[in-house]
């Protein structure tokens, strides 16, 4: 099966620092990380296109995630940045759908869960500039952990023409309660625009001691939530190596999912990002 790895970055910290990368622990992935450096991970794992997200609030990031894009047959689309609460956000969003390249331009983030205000979304710019992001045809990626789920849900409901898509399942802390992560996102899961990364995960639990036990609650509550056609397999890669390899985090992907039909597992694995982000 070919298959869709709908989320990984790349980064180079000689054009620019990543403003997220604070303290020793994120020393392991201090470093440059390129699209030659996924690909012989992803061939080994029969990923055969993937979706490149954005790291830091920069417009620049996304221009040169285009070029990436159409440079390379593994990157099939790009979830990028542009500031959502700019008067002018929609003409941001024209002049990058313009460019040669901008067909690859598939959804756009911001790191909503550094927002100071859990109800950052729910902001009139910030509604505006997603009501932007829907009218040029494009989805919407929320970076969100718990506390900023139930401004996700009446995102969700205010813009029923947006398609959505939760990543990393909302970054619940592994081993912690499910709730209230599992009735938050069960009524995020309500709104049929809303899809779900299984992604994130390992980063979530302890780095060094996780199984995939561990996350198999978590990850339960995400597909019967969802189902499986809101559902999308993504690796995090670089993130992921804090504490998992590429083909650990494949690895462990099939297992949580291993007890669902073949149909199901192509429908994570491959079918619910080919049509989220029209690849």
């Amino acid at each position: 099966m070919s298959r869709v790895d709908a989320h990984h970055h790349v980064w180079d910290l000689s054009v620019r620092e990543q403003s997220w990368m604070v303290g020793p622990e994120l020393d392991p992935i201090r470093r440059n990380f390129a699209i030659t450096d996924l690909a012989p991970l992803a061939a080994a794992a029969d990923v055969t296109a993937t979706v490149l997200v954005q790291t830091v609030g920069v417009l620049e990031e996304t221009v040169e995630f285009l070029e990436i894009a159409a440079s390379n047959d593994l990157v099939a689309g790009v979830v990028g940045w542009v500031d959502l609460t700019a008067p002018d956000v929609a003409d941001t969003l024209a002049s990058l759908q313009a460019r040669p390249d901008g067909s690859y331009l598939k959804a756009i983030r911001h790191q909503v869960h550094d927002e100071p205000d859990n109800d950052w979304l729910l902001r009139p710019d910030v509604q505006r500039g997603l009501a932007a992001v829907a009218e040029a045809g494009l989805a919407y990626d929320l970076l969100t952990k718990p506390p900023q789920l139930p401004a996700a849900i009446q995102t969700a409901r205010n813009l029923p023409g947006l398609t959505f898509v939760v990543d990393h399942i909302s970054k619940p802390v592994i081993g912690q309660p499910l709730d209230p992560w599992a009735t938050h996102l069960r009524e995020l899961a309500a709104e049929p625009n809303v899809t779900c990364k299984l992604s994130g995960m390992v980063t979530e639990a302890n780095w060094t001691t996780w199984t995939p036990k561990d996350l198999q609650p978590y990850a339960d509550v995400v597909l019967e939530a969802f189902t499986p056609a809101r559902v999308m397999f993504g690796s995090d890669w670089p993130v992921c190596l804090l504490a998992a390899t590429y083909p650990q985090v494949v690895e462990t992907a099939e297992t949580l999912t291993k007890t669902l039909t073949p149909a199901d597992q192509q429908a994570i694995f491959t079918t619910t990002a080919t049509r989220t982000y029209n690849l």
